[in-house]
């Protein structure tokens, strides 16, 4: 393979192209205002030429004549001081001319705007040396990193099997060109990327500098890398391409670990869990899997695929196979096993028993090592569930056979918990001794839940109730019966029943030591409520949950709570939606006032629709009728001021 440098090179006539929208903007701001550690654009492009001898190893499988004469995958790494220049250079699969277009020609495949927005974010922040690091590799934009330290990327490539050549050339400022590669200056096969450094950036052109960095990030890639020191010298091995995952764990420290992972996942972050193990017996495989330290920017992608690589014998085959439920998507890692055949299809990967064992068998790996993790390090546990206990909870949801697993491993704010957050075991721990029922409550945030009226029954008598603000909490709850024997119930669905509750203070159950006369006012009043907005509510009764608010509404008996009923009416999944149900705090003042107002029929009228409306905002709607709501404020505040 030619190490000749690109410029030298003969080329046709380059045709020049623009960068998509906002490009030569995303660009400027990455190599300006992104990246701290300019180191990691080696890395990018290491791994990108890694994945390209991958790609051909396995292409070669049902096509052998793709090697040709060079078997073996090699990158090359070539500096040479004198023209400034860093060449990297591999033997993989190269690019055809449309796909040169396509890796290189669109930037940010994931979503420009999203990425722009990330980056100002981070930049607002100010987040330091390893804020602009972690963005690297989220965004489809790795390559483009180069530019941080050349004023100029040539790029020539030949796709294996092909006679075409390609040259690919940009100075990152908004356009590149595509010309066709005379045959002999190109690569046999594979891509040549040679960087025209700027010269603040010469260092790189430095052994030490370069094969430090290497071994720092990409020491344990399946590919060896040589390095040439400069033009016309031997090449020096600096890495075996020996794979990190067939070692004993014995020989392998953390800080290797730690740069596998950086290297698989694509993020500067550090593996808050690594899970690594040889199964052997029925079938036979590795598996080295990684539990992110940050969360990953497609945590919440609609299509919510997982990120675990499929090798068979060391061979890669596929990132596309679902190895791990979906709920574990945030896991990085690779499966190696030698019980599949090497020329595997997509559709026998799709059918296969094996797989699905395998499957099987990493996810309660990775479940069981979260296990441990919780109960041996509880800080780094609860770490990892802030960051993905909203995907794991999904789990509850899907999948019935682990799902008692996934409730022990999940985590709470309570009522009673303040900024820590509890298991479902501490809750029935110190649940009290006539409680059977674990109550909680749904809310679009924790803010919202925390100032429900629906919860001032249950604090007053010391009941913990659960405090779920995310959007899958209202599905989950649904499928999870029961914990250790104890169902779980909202508190804004159905009663209460908290009458058998006696409050801390001693005080009477509610309902007793109240006047015959006040009795008979509130029922009264009960009844005109329910006769006034028979079409807006299902039932109107005396409330034992509320103690500090006069009004709430709560969702019937049977059904949807609240909040589901609210997420699945804006999805346009439900027809039409049910009527709640409107209680009364009857010890409330208004509430007796209101009740005992029966000499003025009009004002009652106008309380019991301000009261519903009060419910309803209190509940994070609108008043029913905003125009009425307003009339019906204002002759109320011209009573009360005796206008």
């Amino acid at each position: 393979m030619s190490t000749e440098p690109a410029e030298k090179s003969a080329t046709t006539t380059a045709e020049q192209h623009v960068f998509e929208a906002d490009v030569a903007r995303l660009l400027h701001m990455m190599v300006h205002s992104v990246y701290s550690d300019k180191d990691v654009f080696l890395r990018e492009l290491v791994s990108n030429a890694a994945d390209a001898c991958e790609k051909l190893r396995y292409e070669a499988i049902t096509t052998p004549g793709l090697l040709a004469e060079d078997p073996d995958p090699r990158i090359r790494l070539l500096l040479d001081a004198e023209q400034r220049q860093l060449i990297v250079e591999d033997n993989g699969i190269g690019m055809s001319r449309g796909e040169l277009v396509e890796a290189l020609g669109t930037i940010a495949r994931s979503g420009t705007r999203a990425f722009m927005e990330k980056i100002e974010a981070s930049k607002a922040q100010e987040e330091g040396a390893n804020g602009g690091a972690q963005l690297i590799g989220q965004f489809g934009v790795g390559f483009y990193s180069c530019f941080m330290v050349a004023d100029r990327v040539d790029v020539a490539t030949r796709r294996a099997g092909e006679a075409q050549a390609w040259m690919w050339s940009s100075d990152g400022k908004g356009s590149y060109s595509i010309s066709e590669l005379d045959a002999a200056s190109a690569p046999a096969r594979g891509t040549r990327i040679t960087l025209h450094l700027m010269e603040e950036a010469k260092d790189y052109t430095s052994r030490h500098q370069v094969e430090r960095i290497v071994k720092q990030q990409s020491g344990h890639v399946p590919v060896p890398i040589s390095l040439i020191e400069k033009p016309g010298a031997e090449p020096v091995n600096i890495t075996d391409g020996s794979a990190l995952w067939t070692r004993s764990k014995s020989e392998i420290s953390k800080e290797d670990y730690a740069d596998f992972y950086r290297g698989i996942s694509g993020q500067y972050d550090e593996p808050a869990l690594t899970v690594h193990f040889h199964a052997e017996g029925r079938h036979d495989y590795r598996t080295l899997a990684f539990v992110p330290g940050t969360p990953p920017f497609d945590l919440f992608d609609p299509d919510r695929k997982g990120r675990i690589k499929l090798y068979v014998k060391r061979v890669f085959i596929t990132d596309d196979a679902e190895l791990l439920p979906r709920y574990l998507r945030f896991v990085r890692g690779l499966v190696d096993t030698a019980d599949l055949p090497l020329n595997v299809s997509r559709e026998m990967i799709q059918e296969s028993p094996i797989l699905s064992a395998i499957r099987k068998g990493v996810t309660n790996r990775v479940l069981t090592a979260l296990e441990k993790l919780a109960e041996s390090e509880p800080e780094t546990y609860l770490t990892v569930w802030q960051n993905f206990g909203a995907v794991l909870k999904e789990g509850i949801y899907e999948d019935f056979e682990r799902r008692s697993q996934l409730l022990g491993l999940a985590r709470f704010r309570t009522t009673t918990s303040g900024e820590d957050l509890r298991s479902l075991a501490d809750y029935v721990k110190d649940m009290k001794p006539e409680q059977d029922t674990i109550y909680y409550l749904t809310g679009s945030s924790l803010e919202q839940i925390k100032a429900s009226p629906q919860l001032e029954g249950f604090r007053a008598r010391g009941i913990e109730v659960l405090l779920l603000s995310d959007q899958v909490d209202s599905f989950w709850v649904m499928n999870a019966p029961d914990f250790e024997g104890k169902t779980l119930k909202s508190v804004s669905q159905g009663a209460a029943d908290l009458a058998k509750f006696a409050k801390p203070d001693g005080a009477s159950k509610d309902g007793e030591d109240k006047p015959e006369e006040a009795k008979a006012d509130i029922a009264a009043f009960l009844v005109l409520a329910k006769e006034e907005l028979k079409d807006d509510v299902a039932d109107v009764r005396a409330s034992d949950r509320l103690t500090e608010s006069p009004v709430c509404l709560v969702a019937a008996e049977t059904g949807y709570d609240r909040q589901l009923e609210k997420i699945l009416a804006g999805a346009g999944q439900l027809a039409s939606t049910s009527k709640p149900v409107l209680e009364l705090n009857a010890d409330h003042a208004l509430v007796k006032a209101m009740a005992h107002a029966k000499h003025a029929p009009a004002l009652q009228n106008d309380a019991i629709h301000l009261l519903y409306d009060q419910a309803r905002i209190l509940d994070g709607e609108k008043p029913a009728d905003a125009r009425a709501f307003a009339e019906r404020m204002g002759r109320l505040l011209e009573k009360a001021l005796g206008a």
